[in-house]
Formats: C-alpha cells, sequence, structure tokens
C-alpha cells in the first residue's frame, strides 16, 4: 500500500510544488490538499492519511492547533511541519503539540519523499541537522520538568535515549554500539513506554529536558 500523505499550506503554489514532486515518487500518493487548518482536520478525518505536511501560518486554523488536533485523533497520522526555518513560538508549540518533524519548504523532492517516508515508518525525523537545532533550541528556551525521572531506564536505554536526542537512526545506533538494529528498536520501544512518550521526537524532546543530551551535538 502506497503511503497516504495530506498536504496543508495556504500557499497553492506551494501544495501544488509538494503535490507534483510526491506524486512522481514510487509508494507515495498524495490524496488531499487544504488551504487552511480546520480543512486540514476535515480532509485527515474524511481520508485518513498515514502523514500530513503541515504549513505553521494559516488562516482560520493555524498549523498548530490543526496539528493539535490531528495528533489527538484515534489512528493519527504523523505531522510533518513545513517551515521556513524561523525559530518562532509555533514551531516550538508545534513539537509539544505532537510533530514528528520539521521539513523546509525549499527541500528537494528526494529529501521530501524521504521525510515522508521516514515519517510513516515511525522513525521521526531527527538526522537533519536543522531538525536536532530546532528541538536544542525549543529545549533551551522551553524548558519543563520531564514527567518521569530518567532513573526509570537502564544505563543502555539511557545511552540509546541520548544518541536518539543526537540524531541518529536505529542502523546507526546498532552500528555505534555493536548491536542488532533489532535490538536497538527494542530498546527505543521500551524507552518511550517507560517515559510515556508518544514517537522519538519526543524522547529527543524528553532528552534534553532532562539534562541527558547535549545541545552542542
Amino acid at each position: 500500500m502506497p503511503i497516504r500523505v495530506v498536504i496543508a499550506d495556504d500557499q497553492a503554489m506551494v501544495r501544488e510544488g509538494f503535490s507534483v514532486l510526491l506524486g512522481a515518487q514510487d509508494g507515495i500518493e498524495v490524496v488531499g490538499e487544504a488551504g487552511d487548518g480546520r480543512e486540514a482536520i476535515a480532509r485527515v478525518e474524511r481520508l485518513r492519511p498515514d502523514v500530513v505536511l503541515m504549513d505553521v501560518r494559516m488562516p482560520v486554523v493555524d498549523g498548530l492547533e490543526a496539528t493539535r488536533r490531528i495528533t489527538a485523533m484515534d489512528a493519527a497520522p504523523k505531522v510533518v511541519i513545513l517551515t521556513t526555518f524561523d525559530l518562532d513560538e509555533y514551531v516550538y508549540a508545534a513539537l509539544r503539540a505532537g510533530a514528528s518533524g520539521f521539513l523546509l519548504k525549499t527541500a528537494s523532492a528526494r529529501v521530501l519523499a524521504d521525510a515522508v517516508r521516514v515519517v510513516a515508518a515511525g522513525e521521526a525525523m531527527l538526522a537533519p541537522t536543522v531538525t536536532r537545532r530546532l528541538i536544542a533550541e525549543f529545549a533551551r528556551l522551553r524548558p519543563a520538568p520531564p514527567p518521569v525521572r530518567p532513573d526509570v531506564l537502564t544505563a543502555r536505554e539511557t545511552e540509546i535515549l541520548t544518541l536518539v536526542a543526537g540524531g541518529l537512526s536505529n542502523a546507526e545506533i546498532a552500528a555505534r554500539l555493536v548491536i542488532a538494529e533489532q535490538t536497538v528498536k527494542t530498546h527505543v520501544g521500551r524507552i518511550l513506554t517507560k517515559l510515556g512518550l508518544r514517537d522519538r521526537t519526543q524522547a529527543a524532546i524528553y532528552a534534553y529536558a532532562a539534562g541527558l543530551a547535549d545541545p552542542g551535538i
């Protein structure tokens, strides 16, 4: 089955451009577009996509509120925020609202398709330097006490959590620690369960807020 995508942006040219780029990629299907947050919510409820590309500044309902409502749905799709890399309050709040990553509007077709595939597979977009910086800056400016103490994690889980916050994929963590990739995946799943987190993006935020990760990595 192809990965089903909804694109939400108040600029028609951006929607059409992304739609054309994604439509040319194998295994990805753009099933809907929306010009504001309210339309995005309606499209998601009706079309049940796997991934939503969400602009932040939109009329009627902004992308932040739309992201919050969409990620609260049952079997919610992954939301990727479309950004011009301006570190504003909307971007920080989008992380709290459940966004799985960020994508520059200037992204190439390859990067765009990779982003969709990555988040659809549950691997939040942490690898790009831009996203690591956004998360680190978010944690620095908006620190919040972790809801669960990090001492519930084993030493290995803490080590893996730190590497997740550094933007490493499961394969990269496995190579770094000389363990099987499936073992890393199992550890990540346990980390999310123990800490009550939704995905790897929230895990990275937690690591920064708990002082387990260095924003300089």
